[in-house]
């Protein structure tokens, strides 16, 4: 089963980010945007793993989110991947707060899953950030990026990391679906 790590934004936050990206979505119907019920951070990216390595990682998940504190995030401005936006495939808002808390537990999590057997994702850098739309072909967004620079949403405090389950579309979803198989509590910074 194909598997990642991700903090998802509480409901008002969710709330600000279809207020702001709806007119877009009018505006730019060739760019596929993400569903409200698939908007999360990926803190780590396990892919294919089997039961054996699903059992592997559960414990070890759940224990670093224990030894990890709660965070204060903001999602704020944003940007494309690749850079500059003229060549686009990704169209992204930026994650800012407790960003040094976020990597730690991000390379915690990907630790985990290399424990598991998760693939290695090789050397990429964590981009802290959570995807707005995505495209097939390469796009130029550059007009979507100023607009996008002014967007910013009241801050939230990532209390949990859920382990989900992507499942591609199939003859039976048209669309590929997201399942949380669990969440696992974030430490209370309070003593």
């Amino acid at each position: 089963m194909r598997l990642f790590a991700a903090l998802v934004p509480p409901p008002g936050v969710l709330d600000a980010v279809e207020r702001f990206t709806g007119p877009l979505r009018g505006a730019w119907p060739g760019l596929r945007w993400v569903r409200r019920d698939m908007l999360h951070v990926t803190v780590a990216f396990f892919g294919e793993l089997d039961a054996a390595g699903l059992d592997l990682l559960t414990p070890r998940l759940e224990l670093l989110a224990a030894r990890h504190a709660r965070m204060r995030l903001t999602l704020a401005g944003g940007g494309a991947f690749p850079a500059g936006g003229q060549h686009a495939r990704v169209l992204w808002t930026g994650l800012y707060g407790d960003r040094r808390a976020l990597a730690g537990l991000a390379a915690a999590a990907a630790s985990a899953g290399a424990h598991a057997g998760a693939a290695a994702e090789g050397h990429r850098t964590f981009r802290p950030h959570l995807t707005l739309a995505r495209t097939r072909c390469p796009a130029d967004v550059r007009p979507l990026l100023e607009p996008l620079a002014t967007f910013a949403a009241g801050p939230w405090t990532a209390a949990g990391l859920q382990l989900v389950r992507s499942r591609p579309p199939d003859r039976d979803r048209p669309h590929p679906t997201y399942e949380t198989l669990a969440t696992y509590p974030l430490a209370d910074p309070t003593p």
